[in-house]
């Protein structure tokens, strides 16, 4: 099973006057959905869904979900935070098969900006996507996605076909090879370009 732990406890109200009882209770008040069941109102005391949170495993991982004697494996699918305390607010739990695949955005992340010859030349590295909707198992979601940017060159396109992905991990876009990044000329090169282009003219 998972790592972390949820216990929570059934909402008997619910819409906002439920959810503010909640909180006034020192509980973060959430849903838990999916599955062939009904929607259900939740919630967990602030404190230890604090200690999960600062795990940095609990938003799109695996998360086991216990009400008294009776656990079940989830996904924690969605955090909200409140704007200006930035006390989490609101939190979706979505039912999994622990032995199923689910689809679910993981983060992309670049390495390698410091060598790369483009960005040497000047080049900036323009993300199309920071995330990526991936179909895998419900029991090994990536912690993120890693592409390397050492060797790319400047107008160098990242493709999703450029990403190795783990065993058993597919991306649910299927029909096209679509856009990570770009590697393109930084306005401060683009400038200094034309500025000697100008000084060449000149001379």
């Amino acid at each position: 099973m998972a790592e972390i732990v949820l216990n929570v406890e059934v909402r008997d109200r619910t819409g906002t006057g439920g959810a503010r009882e909640a909180r006034r209770g020192g509980k973060v008040p959430g849903v838990l959905y999916g599955g062939d069941k009904a929607p259900v109102a939740i919630a967990v005391k602030e404190n230890e869904f604090r200690k999960a949170l600062y795990t940095g495993k609990l938003l799109g991982h695996l998360v086991t979900l216990k009400y008294g004697d009776e656990s079940q494996p989830v996904i924690a699918k969605d955090i909200q935070f409140h704007p200006v305390t930035d006390n989490p607010f609101h939190f979706d739990l979505m039912r999994v098969d622990e032995k199923g695949t689910v689809k679910i955005n993981v983060p992309v992340h670049f390495k390698g900006q410091d060598v790369s010859p483009g960005m040497k030349k000047g080049g900036s590295l323009e993300v199309v996507r920071h995330e990526v909707e991936l179909e895998c198992p419900a029991n090994a979601i990536p912690e993120e996605l890693i592409v390397d940017i050492s060797t790319r060159e400047m107008g160098d396109t990242i493709r999703m076909s450029d990403i190795q992905l783990p065993k058993g991990v597919t991306a649910s876009i299927t029909d096209r090879d679509f856009v990570i990044a770009t590697l393109k000329v930084s306005s401060a090169a683009l400038s200094e370009i034309n500025d000697e282009a100008n000084s060449g003219e000149e001379a």
